[in-house]
């Protein structure tokens, strides 16, 4: 029984600590282009502020059309 639980033990060790992992900002800013955003940073704005995925895909448009 002391080897289930040591092994239980292991088990839930691991799945926290992968659960407290941060991704990679790479991964945060390809995740953010999914959902519309051009990076981690405009998506954090549009959730914290009044932008939308819209406005900032727009002003994205823009600015590689000027390049």
């Amino acid at each position: 029984m002391e080897k289930k639980h040591f092994a239980l033990r292991k088990l839930l060790e691991a799945v926290e600590k992968e659960l407290l992992h941060k991704p990679n900002p790479k991964t945060l800013d390809r995740l953010s282009m999914l959902a519309g955003f051009q990076d981690w940073q405009s998506f954090q704005d549009a959730l914290h502020g009044d932008a939308d995925a819209k406005t900032n895909f727009a002003g994205g448009n823009q600015n590689h059309s000027e390049k």
